[in-house]
Parts: structure tokens; C-alpha cells; sequence
């Protein structure tokens, strides 16, 4: 019998040529767009992903595929469990990451149960990263894609046995330019698209002025202090700052100063001279581990702390408990509450968990 796949198709080049490959590979495809935001009221077009022209775009290589194609709204629960969250962090003085929130609520968790509803074997997106059972242990491995430049495995540590269980990556395998190259000789609308920036909902980049616009609040002004609490300036919202950030801070000081960390009590940013940014370890919650049921003894393992930096090599501990410690060989800059850290084991993801 023939395996049904629901592809998630943000109209861009990614998806589409996912939608493309599970299509020759022979599964009975049908593509699907999530509407998760009014994103057509923005101009800047090129970096949403659920724009009217994203679903026309969507649409076309639907048809030209000769596969059905829908729109689900999925706005309510985005703005639940992805904007709030979002803004959430923000006013609680750490660093949010709406894309691993939006992969662990939106896309793998509600889409896989409207696939199950609709009697789909597999939901398909266009995440460069791999799926392989492994024998052995008898678990799902996610690992990092063919493509390392396009590795997007950091994002989506949060994904559990059974989602893993129900989900292609076709793209794993194959590199960016591989990718553009099929769109184009398909003749794809959107072959040449740019891929999208920044966060979806905010593509204007300023995290802040959409905080206020969506909130209808203001975030009071405040002191820049020393981290001796002397008095460097004041702040315009504490919601402005991020941990490691030095541009934009609006002060003329003797020597270059980066926020290290924000007293919401106070309403004071505190900032520090570079080397004060540096820590060798860190306590995560909510943590999701992949590979293995448990850590039983000090696992040594390469962790990443935000989702550009390199791996670096550390030793991680699950604690009485539940959380993990990860203890790094060398000090790492700007560990933010708040952001996910990751473990590998080469490039097989051991798990990840929630920075506090």
C-alpha cells in the first residue's frame, strides 16, 4: 500500500524540492502550508515565510507537481506557543529562540497530530538534517546533514522517538547547490528565491518595537551599571539588551563594554568588559536526549550554546534532578539563559535542553 506524506511547504526552494523528491521516491504526497501570522501585512516579503506570495509560490509548485495542496491556520497556537513564549523570555530578562519553539509546537507536534487525524505515514519538511534507525539501540538518531554549512540539527534537538518516527528530511543528503539545481531544471517559481532571515514574525529585525507594537506596553528606562553597580547610563527597556551585545547601547565609555546580565528587580542592564563574558559551565532544564535514554556516567561530548557557534568540547552530566550540567574544556563567550545547548557525539545528536 502506498505511504502517504504531508509535506510542510513554506514556499520556499527547500520544501518544494522535498515536496518534489518524496513525490519520485513514490508516496502519495500532498503539500501544505501553515498560516502562522498575518506576515502579508509586511513588506519585507523575502524574509517571512507565510506570506500571501509564500502560499502563491507554494500553490504553483503544487500544481506543477500535480499534487493537492492546503492551508491550514495554525495562527492561535503560533501566537500561544511561539510569540508569547517569545515575548515571555524577553520581559524575564532572557534570550529566546522562537525556531526551536515553533519545530517543537507548531511543526512536530501539532502537524504530526493533523497528520495522524488525516490517516498521513509521514510528515515531510525541508530541514537539512538526517533520520536513521539505529539497530542497535533501538532509537531514532537525528544527525547532522550531508551539507554542514546548512546544518540545521541544532534546531531541532527538541524532536522525540515518535516524531522522529514520522518524519523525512529528503534534503539530509544533499547540499544547498544540489538543491537549486533540481529547482531550476524543474522549473520551479521559486528556484531562485533567497532563503528566509532572522525571525519570521519580526523581519524588520527589531525585536523590541515588536514587542511594544503587539503588547501595547512600554518598558520603562533604567541604568547601565559596572558590575561594581556604578551607574554608566540609562538603558531605553530592559527588553532592548540581549547578553554579549555591545553595539547599540548608546554610551560613550573608556573602553568597549558588552551586557552581561539584566536585573529585572532594579530595571538595571549590567555590563561588562569582554573577558568578564567567558564561563565554563552551565545548568539546562527541559532537557530531550536523542541517542540515549539517560547519561548514566560524565558523557564527553562537543556542545554548541547558540546555533552559529562551532562545537566546542565539553563533558556533560545529567543531575539527581533531571538537568544537565555541561562543564567545557576552554570558557565559552555569552552562555544565554534562555538559548538551547546541544550535545554531539561526532554527528549524531545526544540531546539538548534549555539554558538557565
Amino acid at each position: 500500500m502506498t505511504k502517504k506524506a504531508l509535506i510542510a511547504m513554506s514556499g520556499g526552494v527547500d520544501s518544494s524540492v522535498s515536496a518534489y523528491l518524496i513525490k519520485e521516491q513514490g508516496y502519495d504526497a500532498t503539500g501544505i502550508t501553515l498560516k502562522l501570522f498575518d506576515g502579508e501585512k509586511d513588506k519585507s516579503k523575502e524574509k517571512t515565510c507565510c506570506s500571501l506570495d509564500d502560499i502563491d509560490d507554494a500553490r504553483s509548485v503544487c500544481r506543477k507537481l500535480g499534487i493537492p495542496y492546503y492551508v491550514y491556520n495554525f495562527k492561535d497556537s503560533f501566537r500561544e506557543n511561539v510569540i508569547q513564549r517569545f515575548i515571555s523570555a524577553y520581559e524575564n530578562g532572557t534570550t529566546p529562540n522562537p525556531c526551536i519553539d515553533c519545530n517543537r509546537y507548531i511543526k512536530f507536534e501539532k502537524l504530526i497530530r493533523r497528520a495522524d487525524e488525516l490517516d498521513f505515514d509521514y510528515v515531510v519538511t525541508g530541514h537539512y538534517a538526517r533520520i536513521e534507525y539505529d539497530e542497535k539501540s533501538g532509537r531514532y538518531l537525528l544527525k547532522k546533514s550531508v551539507d554542514l554549512s546548512k546544518d540545521q540539527s541544532y534546531v531541532l534537538y527538541s524532536l522525540s522517538q515518535a516524531q522522529l518516527a514520522k518524519t523525512l528530511f529528503p534534503l539530509g543528503s544533499m547540499t544547498k547547490n544540489e538543491t537549486r539545481q533540481i529547482a531550476e531544471q524543474l522549473g520551479l517559481v521559486n528556484a531562485a528565491k533567497k532563503d528566509s532571515q532572522d525571525i519570521c514574525f519580526v523581519p524588520d529585525g527589531d525585536y523590541a518595537g515588536f514587542i511594544e507594537r503587539y503588547t501595547g506596553k512600554s518598558y520603562p528606562n533604567g541604568a547601565f551599571v559596572d558590575e561594581s553597580g556604578n551607574v554608566l547610563g540609562e538603558h531605553k527597556g530592559i527588553i532592548r539588551y540581549t547578553v554579549g551585545q555591545r553595539k547599540g547601547l548608546g554610551l560613550a565609555l573608556p573602553c568597549p563594554m558588552y551586557v552581561k546580565r539584566k536585573d529585572l528587580e532594579r530595571n538595571e542592564v549590567v555590563l561588562c568588559r569582554n573577558e568578564a563574558l567567558f564561563s565554563k559551565e552551565l545548568i539546562a532544564q527541559d532537557v530531550n536526549l536523542i541517542s540515549c535514554d539517560k547519561i548514566e556516567k560524565p558523557m564527553r561530548i562537543k556542545a554548541k550554546v547558540r546555533y552559529n557557534q562551532s562545537e566546542q568540547p565539553a563533558t556533560a552530566f545529567e543531575l539527581p534532578d533531571g538537568r544537565l550540567k555541561v562543564v567545557f574544556d576552554e570558557p565559552q563567550r555569552a552562555i544565554s539563559k534562555g538559548q538551547a545547548v546541544v550535545l554531539y557525539d561526532g554527528d549524531i545528536v545526544v540531546g539538548g535542553a534549555t539554558i538557565v
